[in-house]
């Protein structure tokens, strides 16, 4: 148990706020703002954060290092093993019900399973394994799922081939439609407006607790999906649930918030991923055989692209904070850390540890193939431990099977928003907002 902090002094604990907690909390946590990526990304902060994080461990060995910080005690994770005891010991004594994670998630599922107190916390995360089945290797709707993929990128396909570049924009509302229909069933395909409210929701939820909650426009987002949930769709996410919850004692509709909230972040790790394609030859060449080669053969579980993605989510961490709180005083060989002490852990920096990660800095999906990288215990793409998403079995397949239907007829050439070639160093922030690719249809399919 990490429990041996040192203390920062004032001037570490203000370069650790400004130039790692000030620029992750300002581009959003749980809603992405389209200008402050940008920004961010004009800068480079996430290379700045990962560079300051290296000299406090040169400088404090392992640690953590506890900052100083008035009326709050916060301890900075340094060390890979650390990440892997401290998500390993979760949820006692580590509780990811810390305080800004209640605050920000409770605009938008403030019975989620993630803020839920210990007596509710089991029949939840019981729920959600019920329904999203970790550990399988496909959901039981896959059929389905791939039916929907395949149909809304034929979608996208036909307007990428008259406006002649792929955008967000058109991606996200592609992929959208795609989360609607899997998630809630056919009939939400085009249902903006719960977006709209899920959107503003999110959005008060970057601000935590200086935000007021917006509770009429949670009741519509509730009764909306409550519509979804009485009449489910067969084969839709939704219709698993009112006979789960019933089971766990669980409402549904506390729940599926998340699920979406999720979907989000799988959805810019997508478009992320093309871009990696884009610019790394070899592994697209790979990865549109893959796609051939599922599109012939109906292949359920594409290794290689959903190693890519995974990659993806290591360059660039959807969730850069992981927090955990203890809930009890813990006692260390320096000093004891009080109840309610929050770890922080930064994901883009033990993702890209060059230390003890010989890939840090490549995009290298071969390392997933070959369990280089689930052997690094800092490479946490999913979290880890007994709060480890539920859902990743089901988003990992969503995603590379998105991939495979984009890939199957066209390579794709990045026209802005670069990303170095695989001899060079990716960079550590992206901008998904300003990604724009151009579709060239294959001539040949390329060889399996």
């Amino acid at each position: 148990m990490p429990t041996d902090a040192e203390t920062a002094t004032v001037p570490e604990t203000a370069m650790v706020l400004s130039a790692l907690v000030l620029p992750t909390v300002l581009t959003g946590v749980v809603k992405r703002r389209p200008g402050a990526m940008q920004l961010a990304n004009r800068l480079g902060t996430d290379r700045r954060a990962i560079e300051l994080l290296f000299a406090l461990r040169e400088y404090h060995g392992p640690g953590p290092i506890r900052l100083r910080l008035p009326g709050r005690s916060i301890v900075l994770v340094l060390d890979p093993g650390q990440v892997s005891d401290i998500l390993a010991d979760t949820p006692e004594p580590f509780d990811p019900a810390t305080t800004e994670k209640v605050a920000a998630l409770g605009h938008f599922q403030p019975h989620g399973v993630l803020i839920s107190d210990r007596s509710a916390r089991g029949s939840r995360r019981e729920f959600h394994e019920a329904a999203l089945q970790p550990g399988h290797e496909l959901p039981e709707s896959a059929q389905r799922f791939a039916s929907v993929i395949a149909t809304e990128c034929q979608w996208l396909e036909g307007l990428v081939l008259r406006t002649g570049e792929l955008g967000w924009n058109d991606f996200n509302e592609m992929w959208w439609r795609i989360v609607r229909r899997i998630v809630l069933g056919d009939a939400a395909r085009d249902d903006r407006r719960f977006n709209v409210l899920l959107d503003e929701l999110r959005n008060r939820a970057n601000w935590a607790y200086l935000a007021a909650p917006r509770r009429r426009t949670r009741s519509l987002l509730r009764d909306r999906l409550w519509q979804y949930c009485t009449d489910p769709e067969p084969g839709s996410l939704v219709e698993r649930v009112s006979e789960i919850g019933q089971e766990t004692g669980t409402d549904p509709v506390d729940q599926i918030p998340h699920w979406l909230f999720a979907f989000d972040a799988a959805g810019m790790t997508v478009m992320r991923t093309l871009a990696l394609l884009a610019a790394h030859p070899a592994a697209a060449s790979a990865a549109a055989a893959e796609a051939v080669e599922m599109r012939d053969t109906h292949l359920s579980a594409p290794p290689f692209l959903n190693a890519c993605v995974q990659d993806c989510l290591r360059l660039w961490p959807t969730t850069p904070l992981l927090l955990r709180e203890t809930r009890e005083q813990t006692a260390g060989r320096t000093q004891t850390l009080p109840e309610d002490t929050t770890f922080l852990i930064f994901t883009p920096f033990f993702h890209r540890d060059r230390e003890t990660i010989p890939f840090a800095d490549q995009f290298s999906p071969q390392a997933w193939l070959d369990g280089r990288a689930e052997r690094q215990p800092g490479i946490v793409p999913f979290s880890a431990g007994p709060a480890v998403c539920p859902g990743r079995d089901v988003v990992r397949f969503v995603m590379s099977t998105t991939l495979a239907c984009l890939l199957n007829r066209y390579d794709y050439e990045l026209i802005d928003g670069p990303i170095p070639d695989r001899a060079s160093t990716v960079p550590a922030t992206i901008d998904h907002f300003r990604l724009r690719l151009r579709p060239r249809a294959r001539e040949t399919n390329p060889e399996p």
